[in-house]
């Protein structure tokens, strides 16, 4: 097996330390973020081809990494047809030399084996459209325990030449994991595994995460998927969300202000916090109607139809969310504070 440049972790250091946050804070620092799409869709339910198009230029075109086929592009109700189209047209916009990232989703059950083939399928898909894979999760993937969950990581390592882990909480779905901060630090030892997003809903195994990588590979990306405290990037995360796709410009500005060191930046980020708590309310899956309700309410897709089999909002909820797309315009347009 290859090794990283960084030293080999102490699994005793991250819960013997005391997590001090404070100390994590990184002022003025250039944050990366990663969008994850949504997949418009027709009236009919079907994918608005066009819509996404326009909406993979939008993200990029504010240097925001597009990435396709993840739980925003409905990529556990989709086949490897719509997939497979998604990665051509996100190549198409973004030109060959642009940043993409792409989910590789493996459908089973629960009891099911680890699917090492079907994850394979999913990588030369993606990797042909030069993009990197989010290594889904599922329940053949997440079976057993930490241990063997890095070790299937490791298999599929040797499979490609990058990718992106991701822990997930089980209340956005069934098979999701969130690692032990012990075997999150063997996550780190492999070589190929460049990032990892981080969806336990929870700050404080994030800020175990970042005091280790900032302790044993500062090169290594957490991605904060955190939709209910996107100011994790405070703290040295960078982040992969689905929330940011209503609005990716003004992610883009938040972000801009916090490497510039401007106030501006804090009552951006409230609104766009808004709009998450809102959003992201149970049923969650159910964000990313409240997503096409938000695009669709702005002018930029014509249709606010969610995916077939994807939990829908209340009609009623388009008022709530004009209100909060309304606030976080104003916070975006907001003048400098005077000194």
């Amino acid at each position: 097996m290859s090794t990283v440049t960084a030293p080999t972790v102490s699994v005793a250091e991250p819960s013997a330390q005391a997590l001090d946050p404070i100390a994590l804070i990184r002022p003025r620092r250039t944050i990366h973020g990663i969008s994850a799409v949504l997949l418009p869709c027709t009236a009919a339910g079907r994918p608005d081809w066009d819509a996404f198009a326009a909406h993979v230029a939008r993200t990029a075109a504010v240097g925001i990494t597009p990435a396709v086929n993840m739980d925003t592009g409905y990529v556990n109700l989709i086949d490897d047809t719509i997939r497979r189209e998604a990665l051509r047209i996100a190549r198409d916009v973004v030109g060959p030399r642009g940043e993409l990232v792409a989910g590789a989703f493996v459908a089973d059950g629960p009891g099911a084996p680890f699917d090492e083939v079907g994850y394979a399928r999913q990588f030369t898909m993606i990797e042909a459209a030069g993009a990197v894979p989010v290594v889904f999760p599922s329940y053949g993937l997440n079976a057993g325990t930490d241990a063997d969950v890095v070790a299937r990581l490791h298999r599929l390592a040797a499979r490609v030449d990058r990718f992106i882990g991701f822990e997930l909480t089980p209340e956005l779905l069934p098979s999701g994991r969130v690692l032990s901060i012990e075997a999150y630090g063997r996550l780190l030892e492999i070589p190929q595994c460049v990032a990892a997003k981080h969806s336990s809903f929870s700050r404080r195994p994030e800020w175990e995460r970042l005091a280790l990588r900032d302790r044993v590979r500062p090169d290594f990306r957490v991605l904060t998927g955190n939709d209910f405290a996107i100011d994790m990037v405070r703290y040295g995360s960078d982040w992969l969300l689905g929330l940011s796709t209503a609005a990716p410009e003004a992610f883009a500005q938040r972000d801009r202000w916090w490497a510039a060191g401007d106030t501006r930046f804090d009552e951006l980020d409230d609104a766009l916090q808004a709009l998450g708590d809102f959003a992201f309310r149970r049923p969650a899956p159910a964000y990313k109607h409240t997503m096409a309700q938000a695009l669709r309410l702005r002018g930029l897709i014509p249709s606010d139809e969610p995916y077939p089999g994807n939990p829908r909002r209340p009609d009623g909820d388009r008022e709530i969310v004009a209100a909060l797309l309304d606030r976080i315009a104003r916070a975006a347009l907001a003048p400098p504070h005077e000194a």
